[in-house]
C-alpha cells in the first residue's frame, strides 16, 4: 500500500465527468434550480432518504408530544378544579357562624344568601350545605332544597374532607365535601362545592388552540432543522446513493479486516483516527481505542514517539510489547484539510530471536522492582519471608523457602550460627515434599552448609546428579526427586555482614534449570530481602521491649474499693506502642478517682513519658486535690519536662505537648462525680435506662500548653448509671471520623442492665477496628451508693465540752452498725481530732462517721492550717493526739474543701491495729 501513487477519498468518491474521468477537486458545477429540485427530491439520494426518515419520525414525536400535553392540560384543569373546590368548601365550612347556623332551627334562611355569595366570589359553580346524612339546606337550585344528595359522603360524616369528580344528579361535577365542626369538634353538618364538567372542559377548550399552534410550531422547526441535516449530508456524500455508499464501504472494509498488514491513521492533534484488525492484534489496541490520544494507549516509547513526531521513515524497527515491528509512515491530508499521518506496520518474526535476552534482562528488572515495592511492606519479619518467598514464584522459581535464625525471629542479633527455622515457603503446587513452615531446618547438609561458609550462593543446576546434594537425608532427596524438583539456588540472607538466615531456589521438571545469569539474579534479590528483614527484626526488637515497659507502667490489678465496680480493656496500636494510660484510684471517704490520658506519639518515647504521668497523677491524687487542681499541677510537671528534654539528633526537643488527660472524682456518699480534662474527650454516661449522655465540660487545652486554668464539672450519678472513660483509639480511625465513633458508640451503650464487664465486651465487639492505628484504652465503672443508714453526722458546736456527747454518740452508732469492738479505738481517734479542730479551728464544725470496708472517721472544720506530727518531750504536757491518731488508724490525712479542711481516718474494722500506720500526707505542717 506504502509507495504506490495516492489518491484521496474525496477524488476517489467525486463524480465523474461526461468524458469518464474524474473532475478536477476545484471545479464544481453549479446546477439550475431545477436540477437542484429534483436532487433534492429524488429518493435515490441518501440525503433524500435520511430526510424522509426524519420527517416520519418527527411528525410521529410530535402527534406524541400533542396528544400528551392534551392529557396533561385536562388533567391540569381537572387538578386545579378541585383545588379550587375543596378551598371554597373548607372556607365556607370554618367561616364564622356557619356552625353555629346549622344549630338554628331554619339553616336554610340563614345559609341560603351566605352560600350564594361566597358561590360567587370563589369562581365555583354551587356551595351546599349538608346535614350529616346528606339531605340539602341550602342548594343554588332551591327546588332540590330537602332532597338527599348522592353519592357516598360518609368519609365526611366521619370528618375527613375529600374531593372527586362527580357523575350523577343533578350534574356531573368536581366537587369537594368538607366537614363542618363545632366547638367540641363534632360533625354538626357537611359544605360541598364543585364546578360542572361541562365548565372544566370550557377551560380546556381555550387552552387547545395554544396547544395545537405549539406542536404545529415544533413541527415547522423540526423539519426545518431535519432539511437542514440532510442537505448538509448530502453535500458530505457529494450526492452518493445508496449503491454508491455500499461500495465505498466495501472498499473501506477491505482496508480495515482483509488486509494482512497494518495500517494506522493519526490525526494532526495525535489522536488515532483509524486502525485495521491487523494493527489492532500487533499492537494490543484496548477496544476504545478510536479518537484516543496515541501516547494514552500504550504502545511502548519507540513506536509511540515515531507516531506522534509525523516524520516520514521506511522500515524502522521498534519495540511494541513483545513484539519488534518494521513500521513506515507517511503523512497524509484527511478531511478538514489537517495534516496528519498514515503508518503501516509489519511483525518482523524473525528479529525475535535476537532479542529474546533484551527481553529476559527486561523481566529481570522488573522482577527487582516488584520485588523492592512487595517486600518489607510491613515491620514483622514473618511477613516479609512470605513476602520474599511469594514475589519469586513463579517467575523465577517453582518453590521458595525461607529459613530464619531463632534469634532473628525473637528480634534479637544473631551471634552466631545456630537453629534455624522454616518461616516462608511458596510455591506452584500445595503437594510438595518439602518441610512445612515451623519446622526446625538442619544446616549441616550440603548445600545450605556450603553457601553460609562461603556468604555466598551456591548452584545445584541438576539436582539428580549431584554427588552433595540429598547424601545426609537419602529419603528426603529421593522423594524431592519423585515429585520432579530438579534445580537448586542456595542463598545467605546477609545484612551488616550478618547473617540473618537462607532462602532456596527450587524448580521442577516443567521449568529450565537454574544458571549462572540465575545465580547472580538470586543474590540481588536475596540481599534486597535481607535488608527488609533485618529493619523488621530491629522493630520487632524495640517494639518488645516498648510493650514490655509498657505493660510494667499500666496498672496490673484494680483496687479493691466500695465505690464502684469496674471493668477495663487495654489494646495497643499494632503500628507501635503508644502512650495511653488509665488508673483507678481510691480516695479516703469511700471516694474514687477515675483517670484516663493519652501521650501523643508511639514507641519508648510516648510509653516511659506515660510511665511519669501515670506515676504524678498517683502522687497527687494522694494529696487529695480537686480534679481542676490535679490537672493544674500535671500541667506544670509536663511544662517542667519539656524544659528539660535533651535535644534530639536535629537540635530539636521532643516535647510531651499534646499529653491529654482526664480525672473524675467518683463520692458514693452523695453520688456526686466531679469531672475535669485537659483537651481529652468527654466520658459517655449512661444512665440505668439506658440514655446515653456525653457531658459538655469546660474547653481545656492539653497538657503542657500552659497559661490556662483548668475548670471542673460536677455531676450527680444516680445508682445503677455507668461511667464510660475512653481515648480517641477507640471512637476515631482511618476509616472513620470521632463523630461517626461517638455515634457508633453510643449505640453499643444504649443497652440497660449490662455489667462493665458486659459493656467492654459489647463496646469492643462494635468499634473494634481490624488493625489498630492507635492505642485504645477503655474504662468503665458501675455506680453504687452508700447505704445511708451507714453514715452518720453531727455538727458540733466551738466548745470543747461537746467532745464528751459527740463520743458517746460516736458509741451508740457504732453499736447500732454492730462494731462495739471498734468503739475505744473510734473513740480515741475522734476525741483527738475532734479536740484539736475546737482548739484550733473555726466554725463549721462537723463529725462523719462512714461504715464500709473500713470505718473512716471525719473531723471538718473553717480553718485551712493542717496538723503535723511531732516529738513531744517527756515533761510535754501536750503534742500526742496525732501520734495516737496515727497509730490507730490504717491511714489517715487532710482534704481541703470550700471552706476549710477535713481531716480523716481510716480505721480498721474490728477495733485492731494496723502494723504499719499509713502517714497520707506531708508531716511538716502545722495548725
Amino acid at each position: 500500500m506504502i509507495g504506490r501513487p495516492r489518491r484521496s477519498w474525496r477524488t476517489a468518491v467525486m463524480p465523474s465527468g461526461p468524458s469518464g474521468r474524474p473532475r478536477p477537486p476545484g471545479r464544481r458545477e453549479r446546477p439550475g434550480r431545477r436540477r437542484r429540485l429534483q436532487s433534492l427530491l429524488s429518493v435515490h439520494s441518501l440525503a433524500t432518504q435520511v430526510f424522509l426518515l426524519q420527517a416520519v419520525v418527527i411528525i410521529l414525536l410530535v402527534v406524541a408530544a400533542a396528544v400528551a400535553l392534551v392529557l396533561q392540560a385536562r388533567y391540569d384543569s381537572y387538578e386545579d378544579a378541585g383545588n379550587r373546590s375543596l378551598a371554597a368548601a373548607e372556607a365556607f365550612a370554618y367561616g364564622p357562624g356557619t356552625a353555629a347556623a346549622l344549630k338554628s332551627p331554619d339553616p336554610t334562611a340563614i345559609l341560603q344568601p351566605a352560600a350564594d355569595k361566597a358561590a360567587r366570589g370563589a369562581g365555583v359553580d354551587f356551595i351546599s350545605v349538608l346535614s350529616t346524612d346528606g339531605v340539602r339546606y341550602t342548594d343554588p337550585e332551591p327546588q332540590l332544597i330537602g332532597d338527599r344528595v348522592e353519592g357516598d359522603i360518609s368519609r365526611a360524616a366521619a370528618g375527613e374532607a375529600f374531593t372527586e369528580t362527580f357523575e350523577g344528579e343533578p350534574h356531573e361535577a368536581v366537587r369537594a365535601v368538607v366537614p363542618v365542626l363545632d366547638g367540641s369538634r363534632r360533625v354538626v353538618g357537611l359544605v360541598t362545592a364543585g364546578i360542572q364538567v361541562a365548565n372544566v372542559g370550557e377551560l380546556l377548550d381555550r387552552q387547545m388552540p395554544v396547544l395545537l399552534g405549539s406542536a404545529a410550531g415544533a413541527l415547522v422547526l423540526a423539519t426545518g432543522g431535519a432539511a437542514l441535516v440532510s442537505r448538509r449530508l448530502r453535500r458530505q456524500t457529494h450526492g452518493l446513493g445508496p449503491a454508491e455508499m455500499t461500495r465505498m464501504y466495501e472498499h473501506h472494509d477491505a482496508v480495515l479486516h482483509a488486509v494482512r498488514e497494518g495500517v494506522l491513521i493519526v490525526g494532526g492533534d495525535g489522536r488515532l483516527l483509524l486502525a485495521n484488525d491487523e494493527a489492532r492484534r500487533l499492537l494490543d489496541l484496548p477496544a476504545d481505542a478510536d479518537r484516543r490520544p496515541v501516547p494514552e494507549l500504550g504502545l511502548g516509547p519507540g513506536i509511540t514517539r515515531l507516531l506522534v513526531s509525523g516524520r516520514e521513515v521506511s522500515d524502522e524497527v521498534v519495540l511494541s510489547g513483545d513484539r519488534l515491528l518494521a513500521v513506515n509512515t507517511r503523512p497524509t491530508a484527511p478531511y478538514g484539510g489537517v495534516t496528519g499521518l498514515v503508518a503501516s506496520l509489519r511483525d518482523t518474526t524473525e528479529l525475535r530471536a535476537l532479542s529474546g535476552r533484551a527481553e529476559v534482562a527486561r523481566e529481570r528488572l522488573t522482577l527487582l522492582y516488584e520485588a523492592g515495592v512487595r517486600i518489607g511492606t510491613t515491620l514483622d519479619v514473618r511477613r516479609t519471608a512470605r513476602e520474599l518467598a511469594a514475589v519469586a514464584v513463579p517467575r523465577f522459581a517453582d518453590f521458595v523457602t525461607v529459613e530464619l535464625l531463632d534469634p532473628v525471629l525473637r528480634g534479637d542479633e544473631p551471634t552466631g550460627l545456630g537453629a534455624m527455622r522454616r518461616t516462608a515457603l511458596s510455591g506452584i503446587r500445595d503437594d510438595h515434599p518439602l518441610q512445612p513452615v515451623g519446622d526446625t531446618i538442619r544446616i549441616n547438609i550440603s548445600p545450605m552448609s556450603t553457601a553460609l561458609a562461603n556468604g555466598r550462593a551456591l548452584l545445584e543446576p541438576d539436582l539428580p546428579t549431584s554427588a552433595t546434594w540429598g547424601s545426609e537425608d537419602p529419603e528426603g532427596r529421593r522423594q524431592a526427586l519423585a515429585y520432579g524438583i530438579r534445580s537448586l539456588i542456595t542463598v545467605p540472607l546477609q545484612a551488616r555482614g550478618v547473617v540473618l538466615g537462607l532462602v532456596n531456589y527450587w524448580r521442577s521438571d516443567d521449568a529450565p534449570r537454574f544458571d549462572e545469569d540465575d545465580t547472580s539474579f538470586a543474590e540481588e534479590l536475596a540481599a534486597r530481602a535481607a535488608v527488609a528483614i533485618d529493619n523488621a527484626r530491629r522493630y520487632t526488637r524495640e517494639h518488645a521491649m516498648a510493650v514490655t515497659l509498657q505493660r510494667s507502667l499500666l496498672p496490673r490489678e484494680l483496687p479493691e474499693q466500695d465505690a464502684l465496680r469496674v471493668a477495663w480493656r487495654y489494646l495497643p496500636a499494632q503500628a507501635g506502642v503508644g502512650g495511653d494510660w488509665f488508673d483507678v484510684i481510691p480516695l479516703p471517704g469511700f471516694r474514687v478517682a477515675l483517670v484516663v490520658g493519652d501521650v501523643v506519639g508511639h514507641g519508648m518515647h510516648a510509653a516511659a513519658t506515660m510511665g511519669r504521668l501515670r506515676t504524678a497523677v498517683l502522687n497527687f491524687s494522694s494529696l487529695d486535690l480537686p480534679p481542676a487542681d490535679l490537672l493544674a499541677r500535671l500541667d506544670d510537671l509536663v511544662l517542667r519536662i519539656d524544659a528539660d528534654q535533651p535535644p534530639g539528633a536535629e537540635g530539636e526537643r521532643v516535647q510531651v505537648t499534646g499529653a491529654t488527660c482526664l480525672y473524675a472524682i467518683y463520692d458514693s456518699v452523695g453520688g456526686r462525680c466531679t469531672v475535669a480534662h485537659a483537651g481529652h474527650l468527654a466520658p459517655a454516661i449512661v444512665d440505668p435506662e439506658g440514655e446515653v449522655v456525653f457531658p459538655e465540660l469546660p474547653v481545656s487545652p492539653p497538657l503542657g500548653v500552659g497559661g490556662h486554668p483548668f475548670e471542673e464539672r460536677e455531676l450527680d450519678l444516680a445508682e445503677g448509671s455507668r461511667l464510660v472513660l475512653f481515648t480517641d483509639g477507640l471512637v476515631e480511625d482511618r476509616q472513620r471520623d470521632i463523630d461517626e465513633g461517638l455515634g457508633f458508640l453510643r449505640d453499643a451503650l444504649a443497652q440497660p442492665g449490662l455489667t462493665p464487664e458486659e459493656t467492654c465486651v459489647a463496646v469492643m465487639s462494635a468499634l473494634l477496628p481490624d488493625q489498630p492505628g492507635d492505642d485504645i484504652a477503655l474504662l468503665v465503672a458501675r455506680t453504687q451508693l452508700l447505704d445511708r443508714a451507714r453514715a452518720a453526722q453531727w455538727d458540733v458546736p466551738l466548745d470543747v465540752s461537746a467532745v464528751s456527747r459527740v463520743r458517746a454518740e460516736a458509741g451508740r452508732k457504732l453499736a447500732d452498725w454492730g462494731l462495739e469492738e471498734s468503739a475505744f479505738v473510734t473513740g480515741v481517734v475522734l476525741s483527738e481530732l475532734l479536740t484539736n479542730a475546737l482548739r484550733y479551728g473555726t466554725e463549721p464544725v462537723r463529725v462523719r462517721l462512714l461504715y464500709g470496708r473500713t470505718l473512716v472517721v471525719e473531723v471538718s472544720d473553717g480553718s485551712s492550717t493542717s496538723p503535723h506530727l511531732q516529738r513531744a518531750a517527756a515533761t510535754d504536757e501536750g503534742g500526742r493526739g496525732l501520734f495516737l491518731v496515727a497509730q490507730f488508724s490504717q491511714r489517715w490525712g487532710t482534704r481541703y474543701v470550700s471552706p476549710g479542711k477535713i481531716i480523716w481516718a481510716e480505721l480498721v474494722l474490728g477495733g485492731e491495729l494496723p502494723e504499719e500506720p499509713v502517714m497520707a500526707f506531708d508531716e511538716e505542717l502545722a495548725w
